[in-house]
């Protein structure tokens, strides 16, 4: 076989494997967005709670966090974020005491925020009166 001959054969392959690699770069970019977009018609309210692992009332917090966490799954996401170890977090978000909790509603909108310790039923009280009903 001449030499223009492998080059042209070389070049057709080279061409062929990139435009695999674009297709299958431009189909996850989709599948990616395909996913963000069901996660949004998915969204459900939210309750952060930011403190730490070693905080009195933190401490207090934790089973019930985790017991609205398994409780309310599918309808709430609960979430604890250590601010001592992620101080990031707590600047992110504007906490100047622990705990803090924020309660979010699906489009990711604060609509309330408590500090110190927050009973079950004083979340759940306040949810309601948010209009938000589990």
């Amino acid at each position: 076989m001449k030499t223009p001959a492998k080059i042209i054969i070389v070049l057709l392959v080279a061409g062929a494997a990139a435009a695999a690699i674009v297709l299958k770069d431009n189909k996850s970019r989709d599948t990616g967005n395909t996913t963000t977009a069901a996660a949004a018609v998915d969204a459900l309210p939210k309750l952060l709670d930011l403190g730490a692992n070693k905080c009195i009332p933190c401490k207090a917090m934790a089973p019930i966090l985790e017991g609205l966490k398994k409780e309310y799954a599918g309808k709430m996401n609960v979430e604890f974020i250590d601010t001592w170890q992620n101080e990031d977090a707590g600047k992110k978000y504007g906490v100047e005491m622990i705990p803090t909790q924020i309660f979010f509603d699906a489009t990711g909108k604060e609509l309330f925020r408590h500090t110190g310790f927050f009973g079950k039923e004083d979340i759940l009280a306040k949810w309601k009166e948010l209009g938000v009903e589990f």
